[in-house]
């Protein structure tokens, strides 16, 4: 087949139409691959990260990167840090999902130091306007709405602010151990199995 001419999508942006598997890699033109997420998506912080988890726990962790950079590029520049550590993490799984060790756990490694910064609270305290919605909160809406006042209840930001429930602590640790373990295991991660929890083991 002739491809001379850039693969381009329904808004007429260059991007491959070779369709991938699972984890991302191109498979031969014809072949049955999994959809790709939708370019330029402009979701809600708790929307972001509830589809992120969906593609996360299906094994699809570069499905779920492009989700964080939907949000790091429609979002305010305040949080910049925070999606696009996120991502990084996720490039990370998938790249020790595909067998590339050293190069997974340098992106765990690049996302959780990223995440480490915690730029974002300087500037912002972290609120989403999704926690509102629902006048009877559960577990999930108060994770959200916990992001919503620092320690002191002010509302700014502070070192224990959770940004949208994320839990930075843990994904920091969890990126930490799997760049570790990816290095010294000859075995490519699985990475359904290896997936994190978001906003931690109570959601």
């Amino acid at each position: 087949m002739n491809r001379t001419t850039r693969d381009r999508d329904e808004e007429g942006r260059a991007r491959s139409a070779r369709p991938r598997d699972g984890l991302g890699r191109p498979l031969p033109y014809g072949a049955e691959g999994v959809p790709r997420q939708p370019e330029g998506v402009v979701r809600t912080p708790g929307e972001t990260v509830r589809e992120a988890q969906r593609l996360l726990d299906a094994g699809m962790p570069f499905h779920a990167h492009e989700v964080f950079e939907d949000a790091w590029k429609s979002g305010p520049a305040a949080e910049r840090d925070l999606w696009q550590g996120l991502a990084q993490l996720a490039v990370g799984l998938t790249h020790a999902a595909r067998g590339n060790r050293e190069g997974g756990a340098r992106l765990l490694r690049r996302g959780a130091d990223r995440l480490t910064s915690r730029s974002w609270e300087r500037t912002s305290g972290g609120r989403d306007e999704s926690a509102q919605a629902s006048s009877e909160p559960n577990a999930e809406t108060r994770a959200e709405a916990g992001s919503e006042a620092g320690s002191d209840g002010s509302g700014h930001g502070s070192p224990r602010t959770i940004p949208y429930g994320i839990d930075v602590g843990g994904l920091v640790t969890w990126a930490r151990e799997l760049a570790e373990r990816a290095e010294t295991s000859p075995a490519a991660v699985d990475a359904a199995g290896e997936a994190p929890r978001l906003r931690g083991q109570d959601t």
